[in-house]
């Protein structure tokens, strides 16, 4: 009985560690760096869009990837 579990143990979870860091963390450096840019040109309003957005997408992906990161 025993030894039907050893299939259901799992293995390395480091490249799931790494994905869900780069979608706690990669939209909001993509959504800032064009919120630079558009801050830089002549749109401002614009830019200042997205860096509310890139600042809501990094609050709500902390709460939740960081509670599947701790585990809860």
């Amino acid at each position: 009985m025993i030894t039907n579990t050893i299939f259901l143990e799992v293995g390395n979870l480091n490249g799931l560690v790494y994905f869900i860091l780069l979608i706690l963390l990669g939209p909001p450096i993509f959504l800032s760096i064009i919120g630079i840019i558009l801050f830089k040109t002549k749109n401002r309003k614009a830019g200042k869009i997205f860096f509310i957005l890139a600042g809501i997408y990094l609050i709500v992906g902390l709460g939740i990837c960081g509670a599947l990161m701790a585990g809860f």
